[in-house]
């Protein structure tokens, strides 16, 4: 069992689902990216997970979208994500999760990406534009070094191909919660529950299942948790905060730790 899965059991243990938050790293700038993350913590988060900064984010919105070209033009770059992680893993000892695009592994290659990765402190990583059927390689590399390979199924998935897509995943399955792109909304789609429902007796006493893309609320948490998902993703809603407060961390960061404090209050059974 993975980090990661022993994480979801623990929970599971105490009658609560997870909160994994989203944060883009180095936005608005590196430096601030462990004072985020702090705060997410410190409010109730149980696993981080940092978005490596790419110049074509295709599965992002335009709040995530915003915050990647806020990182680039304040230089980071994917070895100081790695460094920022480190940094992380030193001082919280709570399981990190990379959002990348392949791109960036074939670039950096493929076993020194997933070897500085593990060795950095990040236990998996999500890769949105990498499908199984192009994925041997890669599952292959990252069990050999012992970094989950976190997959995603989304509304369009056939029970044939989610069986296969289950056969690549560990860690946890990302389940894409709608059509679309990230971003919040105000109100969660009734598919959305009739997705996890779908989803959840395929992945039940397997794999933990976790529910993003739009989940903006407390009250969407709820519903996901009381549906049957182990986890609950959050991104654009705290990346929201960040953006609306980058001239004022401090700000910030009080802001992000209530409200990730109200998630987490939101996982519990």
């Amino acid at each position: 069992m993975t980090i990661i899965e022993e994480t979801f059991r623990s929970l599971r243990d105490k009658d609560e689902a997870a909160l994994i938050a989203y944060v883009t790293a180095g936005d608005p700038s590196p430096k601030y990216t462990l004072k985020i993350v702090d705060a997410l913590v410190e409010g109730g988060a149980d696993i981080i997970e940092l978005g490596v900064p790419f110049s074509d984010p295709i599965a992002d919105g335009p709040t995530i979208q915003a915050a990647t070209i806020r990182a680039l033009n304040a230089g980071t770059t994917p070895p100081l994500v790695m460094r920022i992680a480190k940094e992380i893993r030193r001082k919280r000892q709570i399981p990190i999760v990379l959002l990348t695009y392949y791109n960036i592994l074939h670039r950096m290659g493929l076993r020194n990406f997933l070897f500085s990765a593990k060795t950095c402190g990040v236990e998996g990583l999500v890769i949105p534009d990498l499908p199984f059927e192009e994925a041997a390689e890669y599952k292959k590399t990252a069990q050999s070094v012992g970094v989950d390979t976190i997959f995603l199924a989304t509304p369009s998935t056939t029970t044939g191909r989610l069986h296969e897509i289950l056969e690549y995943t560990s860690g946890f399955l990302y389940m894409v919660a709608l059509f679309g792109v990230t971003g919040a909304r105000r109100k969660l789609q009734e598919s959305t529950i009739e997705l996890v429902e779908r989803i959840l007796p395929h992945t039940k006493s397997r794999i933990p299942l976790a529910a993003g893309f739009g989940i903006s609320t407390p009250e969407h948490v709820k519903k996901v948790v009381a549906a049957g998902a182990d986890g609950a993703i959050v991104g654009s809603a705290f990346v929201d905060v960040i953006e609306q407060n980058r001239e004022n961390v401090s700000r910030a960061t009080e802001k992000l730790r209530k409200m990730s404090r109200n998630f987490k209050m939101a996982t519990r059974r």
